[in-house]
């Protein structure tokens, strides 16, 4: 995996956390949220392809979407 992925998945773990204090919710085991986080990447870029439109702003949607509420 490249540096520059690398950092899209940790900007997309760091979005995900901020989304799950900010909802009150406690936090999966570590693993499962770098799961979501690789998936949440992978899937900006595909919509990034498709439509085109920045990387983060995509992530960012992606994050208040992805999450399970519960």
């Amino acid at each position: 995996m490249g540096f520059l992925r690398r950092r899209e998945e940790a900007l997309a773990l760091r979005l995900l956390r901020w989304q799950l204090a900010r909802e009150g919710r406690t936090p999966p085991a570590e693993e499962e949220l770098r799961r979501h986080a690789a998936r949440i990447v992978e899937e900006a870029h595909r919509i990034g392809r498709e439509r085109g439109g920045n990387l983060v702003d995509i992530l960012k949607e992606l994050v208040r979407g992805m999450l399970p509420r519960g």
